[in-house]
């Protein structure tokens, strides 16, 4: 997954190349590598949104690790909420903000898990203490003290003192397969630029709407 290097500054995306665009992945590696240069933290922060068995939303952030024309790819606890609603109801609704920027991009689409070998290949680029952590929580599960998580983690980096921690078994990565983007940039007086993105399937093309703000 590769992110792009070609950045114009914000003051230099004009409206033409806006509402020019044809591709949304394209348009929004623009936006995302001048997010990059103008958020103070986290520019890879994205909401996730899933339903559970009752149809009620659930939502929380999560960091986006990698994109490419397939979709949008984070990692969590195979066990944790939003795991268990991605396995009923694989399908998910993604939204970036970029305060610093004043543009927001919404996706909606299919969700499905990544295969064995990219879980593996992005765990083991994580700092190690991060690894430990993985297998110490048992993500969103009831703790009875900050200090039963710490003697957790203990235990665990006894064990891998030297040498590599592996991929805990409970713990993978979901790509988002994008049917749909919603680019939204802010305008004086509330006079936003919205243009929506939508296709009816992976190997479809995209059809482009203006939207009234």
């Amino acid at each position: 997954m590769t992110d792009t290097t070609s950045i114009k500054h914000p003051a230099a995306l004009t409206d033409r190349d806006f509402t020019a665009a044809e591709e949304p992945f394209a348009l929004f590696a623009e936006w995302f590598a001048e997010a990059v240069k103008s958020e103070p933290s986290d520019p890879n922060a994205m909401a996730l949104a899933t339903v559970d068995v009752d149809g009620l939303p659930d939502l929380r952030m999560v960091l986006m690790k990698g994109y490419d024309s397939e979709g949008f790819v984070f990692y969590s606890h195979i066990a944790s909420p939003k795991g268990r609603q991605l396995a009923a109801n694989p399908k998910a609704a993604l939204l970036f903000h970029w305060k610093s920027l004043r543009r927001q991009v919404r996706v909606r689409g299919n969700v499905s898990p990544v295969s064995e070998a990219e879980a593996d290949a992005y765990f083991a680029t994580r700092p190690k203490q991060a690894q430990i952590g993985a297998w110490a929580s048992k993500q969103s599960q009831p703790l009875e003290s900050r200090f039963a998580f710490e003697q957790a983690i203990a235990v665990v980096a006894a064990k891998h003192i030297v040498g590599e921690v592996p991929r805990p078994p409970g713990w993978s990565g979901w790509r988002i397969a994008p049917a749909q983007f919603e680019f939204w940039h802010d305008r004086p007086f509330r006079l936003h630029d919205r243009i929506e993105f939508r296709r009816d399937g992976p190997d479809q093309s995209w059809s482009k709407t203006r939207l009234y703000p």
